[in-house]
């Protein structure tokens, strides 16, 4: 990552990427769940999980810029909570409608969340509880729903999604009502953000789940013979996930950096929140999407295939993009017609894999994004540079 700012700037830890590694095995987990069972029942419930596991994984990177794990004790509890994620992943595939499963899925998120307050205590004291609070309740809803069945069990997982969609507003505005700190003054300590770390902790997370692409061609192969036939379709969806990593990480990295600094520090939580959790959830599902949809496609090349394998591919690239296009979008950054344009024509490739073959779909795929990268690429030499911010995505204040 280039450096955008001359003072001293803290880099990823090991730790934190360790961290990030044992997370990114519920997308591993999620995919899997999906793949085995490709129906719009299971994808449902694939992002339901996704959301919640989510969003506590972007807790803990917004706590590791705040409260760096640079002591024994700190690093001692960032790892119970690793072990806490690693649970959950491990009871992902059966997490709905096997008590066991999901009771043990819950218990997990509720050390991930207990170890999460516990750490942000060191910073913000008793503030801690207006989200520690929720979190828990949110624990302790996806725990009851393990031994739930049916709708009673979805809408307790639909409880702890709720909860954390409210969580941000009560931890900003409630301390501003009683004798605690003003909703301003928590909005700054909540946005005293390091922006190189905040992106940098994010694009490595991004680039770690694109692995699960990578590996999901290796599983598609199984123990196919390699031919020609399989050389080509196994090239061409590395392209696909080199085209989609292009997107982010040679056009919007530097500009988010640039884009946080240039924001007042009482509001750079709300861009975060918007810019790497409202918009990183459709990249890191249409990650996980593609990913499913690539298992069943590789062995199938050469045949019309299935509904839901073309669904999947398709619905991946285009979330992928539309996450963008929301990225984009929050940080105000230029051009967005082009990948808001991509997005249905990606899902317009559903026939062609469905009528003529995997391969076809894979290349036009693969063709949809190089056109449009290529078509950024024009436009931002017509107008003179790369995607940057057309204006600070909130006023600019003194850091």
């Amino acid at each position: 990552m280039s450096k955008l700012h001359p003072e001293a700037e803290r880099r990823v830890s090991t730790l934190e990427l360790f961290f990030d590694l044992v997370f990114v095995f519920t997308i591993t987990q999620l995919t899997v769940m999906l793949a085995h069972d490709l129906t719009f029942a299971t994808a449902g419930r694939v992002a339901l999980i996704f959301i919640v596991l989510f969003w506590m994984y972007g807790a803990y990177a917004h706590l590791t810029n705040q409260v760096p794990p640079d002591r024994t004790s700190r690093r001692l509890l960032l790892l119970l909570g690793m072990g806490g994620f690693l649970v959950c992943a491990l009871s992902v595939p059966r997490a709905v409608g096997d008590t066991r499963a999901g009771v043990a899925f819950g218990l997990g998120y509720l050390l991930v969340v207990v170890v999460h307050g516990a750490l942000y205590s060191r910073s913000h004291g008793r503030n801690v509880l207006w989200y520690a609070i929720p979190n828990c309740l949110a624990a302790l809803s996806v725990t009851a729903a393990g031994p739930a069945v049916g709708l009673v069990a979805d809408g307790l997982w639909v409880v702890a999604l709720v909860l954390q969609l409210v969580t941000p507003y009560i931890a900003q505005l409630a301390p501003g009502r009683t004798e605690g700190p003003t909703a301003v003054e928590l909005r700054s300590q909540l946005g005293g953000l390091d922006p190189a770390h905040f992106v940098e902790r994010h694009g490595l997370l991004l680039i770690i789940a694109f692995g699960e692409s990578v590996v999901a061609i290796g599983i598609g192969i199984g123990d196919m013979a390699m031919s020609l036939w399989v050389a080509g379709g196994t090239f061409l969806t590395l392209t696909l996930v080199a085209a989609l990593w292009w997107t982010y990480f040679v056009r919007d990295e530097s500009a988010a950096e640039a884009a946080f600094r240039g924001t007042a520090v009482p509001d750079r939580f709300a861009l975060a929140m918007r810019a790497f959790y409202y918009s990183f959830l459709p990249m890191l599902l249409g990650i996980a999407a593609l990913a499913a949809g690539v298992k069943k496609v590789l062995p199938h090349l050469g045949e019309p295939l299935h509904t839901a394998p073309a669904v999947s591919l398709a619905a991946g690239v285009a979330l992928f993009l539309a996450g963008e296009v929301a990225f984009r979008a929050t940080l105000r950054l230029r051009p967005l017609a082009y990948r808001a344009a991509a997005v249905p024509v990606a899902l317009l490739t559903v026939p062609v894999g469905h009528l003529i073959s995997g391969l076809a779909q894979l290349v036009s795929l693969v063709g949809v994004v190089v056109a449009m990268l290529m078509a950024e690429d024009h436009w931002a030499a017509a107008s003179g540079g790369p995607a940057e911010p057309v204006q600070p995505a909130v006023p600019a204040a003194q850091q």
